[in-house]
């Protein structure tokens, strides 16, 4: 299933470019008419005179073996360019990932075993951040803790572990807002609903602490309506990421992409999609592995009910 996933995904990728308009000669002469012999070359060169079908076989047989093209403007191989950037693609979505479950699911949690005035509160955050779409977000954590407060830059990476962490957080911050909301949520009805099944209420009136209860019986039932919406809210990160890294000046995979769509650099955005793809893909994999260690009744590939 993962190959043919995979298989199916490149074909839309490169069918997609193929019939986007512009062409990869026009890239290559910036525009300008060459002798018909230097565009033969080209052509030659770059594959362009064989049929469709014909390059994207090429195409995918050289991606296989690591070789995903070559830049037509930078005249830098693509792997090479993508691995300048993967790590701060990598970085920030595993920081907004951990900020998503800690922060999601532990909101969720007190908002479920609490009343009133906690509740409340929970349910008013988590509405005010699905309000805010990434791009909304980081403008004004950018204003408040960046120029306002001063707290955190807003432009670029840094250097270093520590400095990097802090030119993260604003971006994983925004790109994690809307992610955080749906989480709360979701983790709120589940745990609350596994809090009024007759097995919790019988555990509860037998004494039982309220600390195991909460471990043993709620959450470990609850664990896969969670999983499952964590898993996707860190997938869609992939895609999400282009726009958090544009506004924040982050030189990773995201905004390279769009940069490359701009520049009409055929073999880079092909080479960046096929790898978000495949970064999809793999999360998905090991969502199916959560479950399958959470509920020994689900078998990967499947899903509970």
């Amino acid at each position: 299933m993962l190959v043919a996933t995979l298989l199916v995904a490149s074909f839309a990728i490169y069918g997609a470019l193929y019939l986007a308009p512009g062409s990869p000669i026009a890239a290559l002469t910036g525009g300008r008419s060459v002798p018909p012999e230097v565009l033969a070359q080209l052509e030659e060169r770059y594959h362009l005179n064989e049929p469709f079908l014909t390059r994207y076989w090429l195409w995918l047989t050289s991606a296989l073996h690591g070789d995903l093209g070559e830049s037509i403007p930078l005249h830098e191989q693509v792997s090479t360019l993508i691995s300048q950037r993967i790590g701060v693609t990598i970085s920030l979505v595993l920081l907004t990932s951990v900020i998503i479950i800690v922060v999601g699911v532990g909101l969720g949690i007190v908002g479920a075993l609490g009343r009133g005035t906690v509740d409340t509160g929970v349910l008013f955050a988590s509405t005010v951040s699905a309000a805010l779409p990434a791009f909304a977000a980081a403008v004004i954590l950018q204003f408040v803790f960046g120029v306002m407060l001063g707290w955190f830059p807003v432009l670029g990476t840094g250097d270093g572990f520590v400095d990097g962490l802090r030119h993260l957080t604003l971006p994983a911050l925004a790109l994690a807002a809307t992610s955080v909301a749906l989480v709360t949520r979701v983790t709120r009805t589940a745990v609350r609903e596994e809090l009024g099944r007759e097995h919790v209420q019988t555990a509860i009136s037998r004494g039982l602490p309220w600390s195991g209860v909460v471990q043993r019986h709620v959450l470990r039932n609850a664990a896969i309506p969670i999983t499952t919406v964590v898993g996707i809210t860190i997938a869609s990160l992939i895609a999400l990421a282009a726009i958090v890294e544009t506004a924040f000046g982050l030189n990773g995979l995201g905004a390279y992409l769009v940069q490359a769509a701009q520049n009409k650099d055929f073999a880079v955005v092909q080479g960046i999609s096929l790898v978000l793809v495949f970064a999809f893909v793999i999360t998905n994999v090991v969502i199916d592995i959560a479950y399958a260690l959470l509920d020994p009744r689900v078998t990967l590939g499947s899903r509970a009910q």
